[in-house]
């Protein structure tokens, strides 16, 4: 009995460094650059869905609604298997990318679009009144306040996007599930390696955790200063 504990410990022991080598350079990699593109996208979007042009307000709608309703993996599936059937071809990172950054679009322009909406209407008002445009009042009084709102909840999203790059184990991206997933051919232990697996996810998700917590107490502090000078 001894002898399996230990032999079990040392399979885990091992295969604990290419766990972490892969979260380290693909899982996390795949997450921040998913995130700020999903950013940038959803940023976009929410400025669509809050334009006074109608074409703009409904493909910004319909984008919201399929791709809310659309599975992640089958998004995934479709990027990387269903366009080279129409002769667009991307690497399996880059795909994984892509189908991540599209879901992190949809569903961050309504955390974008509901924090710059949470502003006092005053604050339009007051702007025009001072001959400002509606760009310059998005850009210097609107984006920056509703920041502040909106980094709570962005935060618990790049924080489900880490677990979510798991997925990209299905295009043949080297990330943690995918060393797992080969780990477990090699040794025949899946209950440990895929407990061990979950372990590393917990770990960058505990880490992202605490910079969100950190930063959500520096942030606070601004909100209850912005809420005092209403």
């Amino acid at each position: 009995m001894s002898g399996e504990v230990a032999r079990i410990g040392q399979i885990m022991l091992d295969a604990f460094w290419p766990l972490m080598k892969a979260g380290l350079m693909t899982t996390i990699p795949l997450t921040i650059v998913s995130f700020i593109l999903g950013l940038i996208l959803a940023f976009i979007v929410a400025l669509c869905r809050l334009s006074t042009a109608k074409p703009l307000q409904l493909i910004a709608r319909f984008y919201v609604w399929a791709i809310r309703g659309i599975p992640l993996l089958v998004l995934l599936f479709v990027v990387f298997y269903g366009l080279p059937k129409v002769g667009i071809m991307f690497g399996p990172f880059t795909s994984a990318t892509i189908g991540l950054t599209m879901n992190q679009g949809a569903y961050n322009s309504e955390i974008i679009r509901s924090a710059i909406t949470s502003i006092n209407k005053g604050q339009w008002e007051a702007t025009k009144a001072l001959g400002m445009t509606r760009g310059q009042t998005l850009a210097n009084v609107i984006v920056p306040q509703a920041a502040l709102i909106a980094v709570p909840p962005l935060g618990n999203t790049f924080i489900g996007l880490t677990k979510d790059t798991s997925l990209a184990a299905i295009l043949t991206v080297r990330e943690v599930f995918m060393i797992g997933q080969q780990t477990v051919a090699q040794t025949f232990e899946p209950l440990w390696i895929y407990i061990e697996v979950g372990v590393v996810f917990l770990i960058f998700s505990s880490v992202l955790g605490a910079i969100q917590s950190y930063m959500e107490k520096k942030l606070g502090k601004h909100l209850e200063a912005q809420k005092s000078n209403r």
